[in-house]
């Protein structure tokens, strides 16, 4: 199999890519409506052959905007949906994982070469030789090998799951205990979810994961602190326009200037109250990267505190779940995981490796 570009993607033509790259926008979230309808309609011919053209117009767009890399992965999907229009192979729930880990890898390669970062990370030219080897499998053969390749690609086995949930009244009395000025930073973000129904519940699940993350490490971080942070980091999004933090689309650079000024406005609350330091720089870091591409102040890795750093990782996965939750289906945390271990210039390592531990933890009781 060709595998041309796949170590090392680049753009050769911008013009070119971005069309590429808004078409994909587009396409997308047809994809995943798709297969969360063939997860209840497994055997609609109608919409496997409708998935079939998709991919197969991903791949025409790929070689008219000169995106060679794109074509070998589009090409393993092809083949699966090509034996699944016939009739030789079953859709599956597994099978769908293996299709939605093949988007989101080009996804998140579009949207790294984007921001001119390397894609190298993502482990392309396995997961194109893994999908030629599944489509070429007989049917007893194909389910052990989505796994291993799932496994391969993103350090997890596959398997659906959902994240716990915190109770709104016990999390209100825990919190009623604590310090006056955490209380009141807990209520901000309580007002903060009530912006969209989407983030019911984002305050208690963002907290729990940065605690456990935190705990797993050693607690090198104070938790009252990160506790703090973990409630104002987003709190400077209700000082923007909403249709700038609430919609689907690509946001033209003048919303995205606008969107880097909220660290430094829930910093600055914190800053203003007597001690809250850390918790301030906590919030004014956490969309600063190892690489010093980040904002608001381009910090690189030893300059960035360890709360920032869990901060990046926790707020990055949630807005996975929340981007996908807008096209109409939750993605699972298998997937969200496997993106935020593919981008390694974006997260501090030693924290995505105990951010690993929470979830494998998490999932693990999930299955009990």
């Amino acid at each position: 199999m060709e595998t041309t570009g796949l170590d090392k993607p680049q753009v050769v033509d911008w013009n070119a890519f971005t069309d590429f790259r808004d078409a994909l926008v587009d396409t997308a979230p047809q994809i995943e409506a798709l297969l969360a309808e063939l997860k209840q309609a497994p055997q609609d011919l109608s919409r496997i052959t409708r998935l079939f053209r998709l991919f197969h117009n991903i791949k025409g767009d790929a070689g008219l905007c000169r995106l060679p890399f794109v074509i070998p992965l589009v090409h393993g999907v092809e083949t699966l949906l090509g034996r699944m229009r016939t009739g030789e192979l079953p859709f599956s729930d597994l099978l769908a994982e293996v299709i939605l880990l093949t988007l989101d890898r080009l996804e998140q390669t579009i949207e790294l070469l984007s921001d001119n970062e390397s894609a190298e990370a993502l482990a392309l030219p396995a997961l194109a030789l893994g999908l030629e080897g599944i489509s070429q499998q007989p049917i007893e053969n194909i389910d052990s090998s989505a796994i291993r390749l799932i496994e391969a690609v993103t350090g997890f086995r596959p398997g659906l799951s959902v994240l716990p949930q915190r109770d709104a009244n016990s999390a209100a009395r825990n919190n009623a205990e604590r310090h006056e000025d955490l209380n009141f930073f807990h209520q901000l973000a309580l007002q903060l979810e009530t912006r969209s129904p989407l983030f019911q519940g984002r305050t208690a699940r963002n907290l729990e994961l940065a605690l456990e993350t935190n705990k797993a490490a050693g607690s090198r971080v104070d938790p009252i602190q990160l506790e703090a942070a973990v409630y104002l980091h987003d709190i400077g999004m209700m000082f923007l326009p909403e249709s700038s933090w609430l919609q689907v689309e690509v946001l033209n650079d003048s919303a995205r200037e606008k969107l880097k000024q909220h660290p430094m406005w829930g910093a600055g609350l914190a800053a203003r109250m007597i001690g809250w330091q850390d918790a301030a720089n906590m919030v004014m870091q956490h969309h600063e990267k190892p690489n010093g591409s980040g904002y608001p102040n381009q910090l690189k890795h030893a300059e960035i505190c360890d709360g920032a750093k869990i901060l990046a990782i926790i707020d990055a996965f949630d807005a996975i779940l929340l981007r996908h939750s807008h096209r109409g289906q939750q993605r699972s945390i298998l997937r969200a995981i496997a993106e935020i271990n593919a981008s390694d210039r974006q997260f501090a390592a030693e924290w995505i490796t105990a951010f690993n531990r929470v979830i494998r933890v998490m999932l693990g009781n999930k299955a009990d």
